[in-house]
């Protein structure tokens, strides 16, 4: 049963930084797609940016240009930096892998964006 353990999370003034980890145990991590997707109160989970397997990166809109997604596999690690917050990322970000019918998801780790 695959693991995931974020860190990171925390609270940060408008236009701060923050680099969030994804630690993956019990699981092949060089054959999943990682990905960070996040949940604000009373909306629906989000895709973020997803990273696969080879390094192919997918960055939702909302954050192009603002956020990177980058994987070191001698870690099993899976990074989200995130630069220029604006009060709107705040959220819980979950990080998230996947392999064909296999998924996993972390527990969350809470990103608040205020002044």
């Amino acid at each position: 049963q695959g693991q995931l353990a974020e860190s990171g999370g925390g609270l940060v003034q408008p236009g701060g930084s923050l680099r969030l980890s994804c630690t993956a145990s019990q699981l092949k991590f060089g054959i999943y797609t990682m990905g960070w997707y996040r949940q604000a109160p009373g909306e629906q989970r989000e895709m973020v940016a997803t990273i696969t397997s080879n390094g192919r990166r997918n960055i939702a809109d909302f954050v192009r240009g603002r956020f990177t997604i980058s994987r070191d596999g001698a870690k099993n690690t899976v990074h989200l930096q995130m630069n220029n917050l604006k009060v709107e990322d705040t959220a819980v970000y979950y990080c998230n892998g996947v392999h064909g019918s296999l998924a996993f998801w972390g527990q969350g780790t809470q990103v608040t964006v205020s002044s």
